[in-house]
């Protein structure tokens, strides 16, 4: 694509604002909603976050993974343990997060820490997975170098016989992470550039939300 082309795409917002007369207290109530919206409008995986971690040497990096819990504390994922984003997060808990709903023409992002959560929730939700997802968790050493695709499909076949006819066992290098915001964006995309920004903040978890307009 030439660069002139690419300069001239630009898509018209014209979806209803958000209303700044009914805003809730805390940002909670207002992402279940916006989470319903987007579950109703057929939203390719609206649980879909990306999420941003750091190194020792303060480099980003990204990635995409699956929110599988929600309530007023924050939201939760899970991964690897051994993971690079679950290194990183070990090294420095301060992660984003950006659920990116553009046929809505809407985005939320979370910013804060993040907490391992307990053994058993992690073992509760891993219980409830499709038997070949319990399985995959085993067999991938994520963010570990692979030599073929050959070699992580036999490891799987290799775990299924030796879990055939009983419970697969919850891995102990594999839980979740609950993100504990401090800081929640909404942005509603409006016409002429002019869109709605949203800013829920606090300094720490056991204080008040402060709620703010920002300018597009």
């Amino acid at each position: 694509m030439l660069q002139k082309e690419i300069e001239t795409l630009r898509n018209d917002y014209s979806n209803e604002g958000i209303n700044f007369e009914s805003l809730p207290d805390e940002p909670h109530p207002l992402f279940s909603t916006w989470l319903d919206q987007a579950v109703s409008a057929g939203i390719p995986e609206p649980n879909a976050m990306i999420v941003a971690t750091n190194d020792t040497k303060s480099e980003p990096s990204l990635r995409t993974v699956l929110m599988k819990s929600l309530d007023q504390s924050g939201l939760c994922f899970y991964t690897n343990y051994t993971s690079r984003k679950s290194i990183q997060l070990n090294q420095n808990p301060a992660i984003s997060c950006l659920f990116p709903w553009l046929a809505l023409h809407r985005q939320v992002s979370f910013q804060g820490k993040v907490r391992i959560v307990s053994a058993e929730q992690s073992k509760a939700y891993f219980h409830s997975r499709p038997r070949a997802s319990q399985i995959g968790a085993w067999a991938s050493r994520q963010s570990e170098p692979l030599t073929s695709r050959d070699e992580l499909e036999k490891r799987f076949q290799k775990l299924e016989k030796r879990f055939e006819g009983r419970e697969v066992p919850y891995p102990e290098f594999w839980g979740g992470f609950q993100v504990l915001p401090t800081r929640v964006e909404f942005w509603q995309g409006r016409n002429s550039r002019l869109h709605d920004r949203v800013v829920y903040s606090r300094p720490s978890q056991d204080q008040d939300w402060d709620v703010r307009l920002l300018n597009p």
